[in-house]
Formats: structure tokens, sequence, C-alpha cells
């Protein structure tokens, strides 16, 4: 799975981050319009770590997502 298909089911992955990162608010999550910079910046704001972090949190969850759906 690449992220275009999360930023085009953005919708249906909402619920998804939300569970992940419970400390991202529903605004949050609707104002990143599924972009992954956003989301990063959002996390790294939330959690106060780095973004370099940030976008490793945001490939493995990609890669659970990936594994789930085998």
């Amino acid at each position: 799975m690449d992220w275009t298909q999360v930023e085009g089911s953005w919708h249906q992955f909402k619920g998804k981050v939300r569970e992940q990162w419970g400390r991202l608010t529903d605004d949050d999550v609707a104002t990143l319009g599924g972009k992954r910079e956003k989301l990063a910046g959002k996390i790294q704001e939330r959690y106060g770590i780095s973004l370099e972090e940030a976008d490793r949190e945001i490939r493995e969850w990609m890669d659970l997502l990936e594994v789930s759906r085998s």
C-alpha cells in the first residue's frame, strides 16, 4: 500500500488514524486532508517527538495496515 491509496480514501482511514494516534483530535484529523506531511507534523506536535520519529511511526502503521489487509 502506498500513501496515495490512504490519501484517496482518507475518509475511511480517519478512524484508523485516531485509533493509532489517540492524542489527535477529530478536528486535527479532519483538517489533514490525507496529507502525509501534515499528519507527521501533527503527530510531532501532539506527541513531542521528532519529525523523523513521526515519519517512522507512519511507515510502521502503514506496514501494519498492509499485513491486516493480507
